[in-house]
């Protein structure tokens, strides 16, 4: 479903990405686990189109991406959570869950929206709020949630519960499982420092290093 293969990235001069490659198949969780630095949010931003690739190929359920804006990525159905939420503080919640409906074009995005509200009632309550009264906690889940207005077919997700309770995290990784089950089909790579917390979403993960995946590894439930 999303192929990613032999990519490579340099950024200032800086190669970050090495010849990556991966695959993950329709309505998998897999886990993007490896170190600060690693190049794992590089990885996402080359899937959404945010930055070049000097080679290689990203081709998502049949459409091939390199080479294509940003924008019109997004209109494949793919919801992207950064890992600083890059939410817009001076709009409302619920402004911010309508930017990627309308620059996208999602289809009966208002229904949308209403499920998403009875998945994280929160949001509900919270809609004409701006933005930046929001704590970083309450922050995470509407970027999260504008993750899901566009993620029809697949969700980036850039350090879910960095920064935020154990508790909270806990609660966040059953939304994205309970959405993933509810959109039947969503795929979903997350990208993680910590194998604890990527454990909370998947037990099967690709390690980076230093730009390159070395190793798919398929680990133990990390509560036993």
């Amino acid at each position: 479903m999303l192929r990613i293969e032999g990519i490579t990235v340099e950024i200032s001069g800086v190669t970050i990405l090495r010849g990556l490659s991966l695959a993950v198949e329709t309505g998998a969780t897999v886990g993007l686990v490896g170190r600060n630095g690693a190049g794992k949010t590089t990885t996402l931003r080359s899937v959404m189109g945010l930055t070049h690739l000097s080679s290689g190929r990203i081709n998502l359920d049949g459409n091939k991406l390199d080479g294509m804006s940003s924008y019109m990525r997004a209109r494949f159905g793919i919801g992207y959570l950064p890992e600083d939420r890059r939410l817009v503080g001076a709009l409302s919640v619920r402004e911010n869950l309508l930017i990627p409906a309308q620059a996208s074009g999602v289809p009966n995005y208002e229904e949308r929206l209403h499920r998403i509200f009875d998945l994280m009632p929160e949001l509900r309550e919270w809609s004409a709020r701006r933005a930046i009264t929001l704590s970083g906690g309450q922050q995470k889940m509407v970027a999260l949630a504008r993750a899901f207005v566009n993620g029809r077919k697949l969700l980036l997700l850039d350090e879910p519960f960095e920064g935020i309770s154990t508790a909270l995290s806990r609660r966040l990784a059953q939304t994205i499982q309970d959405f993933q089950r509810a959109e039947q089909g969503v795929t979903v790579l997350v990208a993680e420092s910590d194998l604890k917390r990527a454990a909370m979403l998947t037990r099967r993960a690709f390690v980076i290093e230093r730009g390159e995946v070395i190793e798919e590894a398929v680990f133990a439930d990390m509560d036993s």
